[in-house]
């Protein structure tokens, strides 16, 4: 046994500096999900190969990022959270950096590839430090910062490789990593505890079939689109899932300790909130394809114009996040998740309605703004409402699970709205403006199904929110 320093009470000078920290390495790693969408022509123009093999940069980032993250969460419990944030930081700056020099496109994938392995053996570690550092009825602000984090990331990725590729070149939006990551490592020595840790028995049987069903599932749902939904496509799927299944069924019979803890989706609050965080993941990244697009291909805007209309969902969601998560101590997540799924229909017919000829482009802030509310009522209350009742020992497991099921969340919402543009756009015989509004009826359709699953989020005690 371990018996590195824990922290048993909350300890706020510890705590909060802790936090500040483990977020600027989780805000690093998603900015990259989406940073290098609008790098895309510039790298294959300068690298050369094949529009294909250029999309790889992304997408097997996302693979190598989504696979693991029930491995490496568990890895935290096992290993200790510190170091496998630092470890998972430390292997993102090195590949960020391998990134920024690479003379070949295939190079550039497989330092993306290793990026992916780095950002996800340290997300999970973020959860599960809150989870660990600040009780129940103080986890609220905490959670809210994260979820701000996330949602930020999210939106401002795109406008943040827009810049740095029209001031300097596509290099530095992986470049960019290395200073920062040096900071966040220098930060994580000085402010991230050690906790105590325990012996594990490892599940290799989990590891291996969690790992070959995620990526069956993974790759399939990535590469649907570009290979029109051929069979094998379906196959590859179908395939995941059945392993998937079989990963299941192991866990509940497996005499080692569990890598997924089959136990965690009998707390109702867990499973709802995962549920709806999976919604959340895929409606993030189906709002901002369509409205670029739009932007550029409709009304001629350049790419850091077009990014700019995000900008209100960004600000407004990073202002109100800690605001929310304060008021969490106070008032009730199914309410609170309600607010944010609520405000979030309305922003996505609000999209929907003011793309058309005639209407300003300037209005498309306003239901931007109101998305930017929706956010921050949302991943914060999400978090908070999945880890409520989890033991501490089992932070890293939960933080494993819930981050698995977005980031599939995330996956599943590109591929959708790329099939729904795609169709759109043939119906309407390659015209954006009608397309993309039309297409905008797919998040409108999310943000229903997120309504849906807080409904079945349960309100804490009084008592617990004191």
């Amino acid at each position: 046994m371990n018996t590195s320093t824990k922290t048993s009470e909350f300890d706020a000078k510890a705590a909060w500096p802790a936090l500040w920290t483990v977020l600027l390495g989780f805000f690093m790693i998603l900015v990259d999900a989406t940073i290098v969408t609008v790098g895309i022509n510039t790298i294959q123009h300068d690298l050369g190969g094949q529009l294909g093999s250029v999309m790889w940069v992304t997408s097997g980032y996302l693979l190598a990022y989504a696979v693991p993250l029930l491995i490496t969460g568990r890895l935290g419990d096992l290993w200790g959270i510190k170091k496998s944030y630092v470890a998972g930081l430390i292997i993102f700056v090195l590949a960020s950096l391998a990134c920024g020099l690479a003379p070949t496109i295939n190079m550039l994938i497989l330092a993306r590839v290793i990026q992916g392995l780095g950002a996800a053996l340290l997300t999970p570690q973020t959860m599960a430090l809150i989870t660990r550092m600040f009780p129940p009825n103080r986890r609220g602000a905490a959670m809210g910062l994260w979820g701000s984090a996330a949602g930020v990331a999210a939106l401002t990725g795109p406008l943040a490789g827009g810049i740095l590729i029209d001031l300097l070149n596509w290099r530095w939006i992986f470049l960019i990593n290395v200073p920062l990551g040096l900071i966040g490592l220098y930060f994580a020595f000085r402010n991230v505890p050690a906790f105590k840790t325990h012996s594990h028995r490892i599940d290799y049987g989990g590891i291996v079939l969690s790992a070959v069903g995620m990526f069956l599932l993974v790759f399939g749902i990535q590469q649907g689109e570009s290979a029109g939904w051929a069979g094998w496509i379906f196959a590859l799927i179908a395939a995941g899932v059945v392993v998937l299944a079989l990963f299941t069924v192991w866990e509940s019979k497996t005499s080692s300790e569990p890598l997924m803890p089959l136990f965690l989706f009998k707390d109702r609050n867990f499973t709802a909130s995962s549920i709806a965080i999976a919604v959340m993941g895929a409606l993030v990244v189906a709002v901002g394809f369509p409205i670029i697009l739009y932007a550029q291909n409709a009304r001629g805007l350049t790419t850091i114009s077009a990014a700019l209309l995000l900008v209100p969902q960004a600000l407004i969601s990073g202002f109100m996040s800690p605001w929310t998560g304060k008021l969490l101590r106070m008032l009730k997540f199914r309410e609170f998740g309600l607010i944010g799924f609520g405000t979030s229909v309305v922003g996505m017919l609000a999209f929907h309605f003011l793309m058309r000829e005639g209407v300003s482009i300037l209005w498309l802030l306003v239901p931007s703004a109101i998305f930017g509310v929706s956010n921050a009522f949302i991943w914060g209350t999400l978090s908070t409402a999945a880890t409520q009742n989890i033991d501490r020992e089992l932070a890293g497991a939960a933080s494993g699970v819930y981050n698995t099921i977005r980031q599939v969340g995330s996956v599943l919402g590109s591929a959708m709205i790329a099939t729904v543009m795609q169709a759109a756009l043939t119906d309407n015989r390659g015209d954006f403006t009608p397309a993309m509004s039309l297409t905008m009826w797919l998040p409108v359709a999310l943000s229903i199904a997120g309504v849906v699953a807080v409904l079945m989020i349960k309100n804490p005690a009084p008592a617990r929110q004191s």
